[in-house]
């Protein structure tokens, strides 16, 4: 026998309830509720699922909502993932919330991992790096996002890992898919990709205890402006010159101040409201690592320690605004942002990128004169 899950994103717990959205039932989703309060309080997410009238097969749920650039949100959502039972998950697979994350928050002490721990972090940084080359690998133009998202959710599940984003403070999908002009955490819907977008696909799983965390920005299609090259390519460079830098002793802090003189030389900026971060027994902890100039984050770089670097690069200025959805971040002028981001292990010597590409990774740099 299947089982049936509370299609709350703040609930996801086994339930044998027969309460179903009545909308649901109407249009063919599969949605079931553990009781009226279950359902009561998660409508407002719920609702991304249903589409709008008989006619209207793709909407946007946000037509008053002044967006900075060309893309609007492509509703409706298709119906949230499922899991197997047996794929171990982490807290905030049932209700949204990572209590154990909140806890170490607290602490704002930096892990430190011994062997036993890289070993299983190197082992999930692996398994990111195969998901997001098989997604990379599918992209083109007429594809949609959400087919993008389906395809990490499947690749993910095959090697008996958890989709880190899904459900991480009730986000809807297995995969962040930010096109264009926004910055990050672009929830996949029925969004088409064109020839001449940019698309970056973050990919986090949860393998055996530790997460990986990931992401490149790959060229849809031939059609590439000058703009964009330049913009991704900035981006890329601006991560391989940060990791350069990483060894013991190093400053966190020193990080940005070679990211922004890189990005200012490109003439591209560098976005403040998001930042790398610790990473591996939690998805997200200490140290935070800002890629702008003259921050002041604390911490030296010690052996053992594992975090991300992910600088996310504009065309035009830093600032940025979010989508109605309480997810999306968008450039404020709507011009294009790119970024990449690696798990990295300070060794005793140096640097070891656990997220590396490999040969056969899809993407990688493009010349800026066309």
């Amino acid at each position: 026998m299947t089982t049936v899950y509370c299609a709350s994103l703040q609930c996801g717990k086994a339930t044998d309830s027969a309460l179903k959205c009545p909308l649901c039932l109407k249009q063919g989703i599969q949605s079931v509720f553990c009781n009226e309060s279950c359902y009561r309080d998660c409508y407002k997410s719920h609702k991304a699922l249903h589409i709008k009238d008989d006619s209207d097969k793709s909407y946007d749920p946000f037509q008053n909502f002044k967006y900075t650039g060309e893309l609007r949100a492509q509703y409706p959502l298709t119906p949230k993932r499922a899991v197997p039972d047996d794929i171990e998950k982490p807290d905030w697979a049932a209700n949204g919330l990572p209590l154990s994350e909140q806890r170490n928050d607290r602490l704002n002490k930096i892990p430190v991992y011994n062997k036993e721990e890289i070993k299983r972090i190197r082992k999930a940084c692996m398994l990111g790096r195969e998901v997001l080359d098989i997604a990379a690998a599918a992209l083109r133009p007429g594809i949609t996002t959400d087919e993008l998202d389906e395809i990490v959710h499947a690749e993910t599940i095959k090697r008996g890992a958890y989709p880190s984003p899904l459900n991480y403070y009730n986000f809807p999908k297995s995969v962040c898919t930010s096109v264009n002009e926004v910055i990050c955490h672009g929830i996949p819907d029925k969004y088409v990709l064109k020839d001449g977008d940019i698309v970056n696909l973050d990919v986090s799983l949860f393998y055996q205890g530790m997460h990986a965390d990931l992401n490149e920005t790959y060229y849809v299609g031939d059609n590439i402006s000058k703009e964009a090259l330049n913009t991704v390519e900035t981006a890329r460079e601006c991560l391989k010159i940060a990791t350069k830098m990483c060894k013991p002793g190093v400053r966190f802090q020193d990080l940005g101040d070679a990211i922004e003189k890189h990005a200012k030389q490109n003439k591209c900026s560098v976005v403040k409201t998001y930042c790398g971060h610790g990473v591996g027994k939690f998805f997200h902890c200490s140290p935070s690592i800002p890629h702008y100039a003259n921050n002041k984050t604390p911490g030296v770089m010690k052996p053992g320690m594992v975090f991300t670097i992910e600088p996310m690069i504009n065309e035009g200025v830093w600032q940025d605004l979010t989508w109605p959805d309480d997810w999306t971040a968008a450039t404020k002028d709507g011009k294009l942002s790119a970024q990449f981001e690696n798990s990295l292990l300070i060794t005793e010597t140096g640097v070891e990128i656990l997220t590396a590409r490999t040969k056969k990774s899809p993407g990688g740099p493009r010349p800026r004169t066309k």
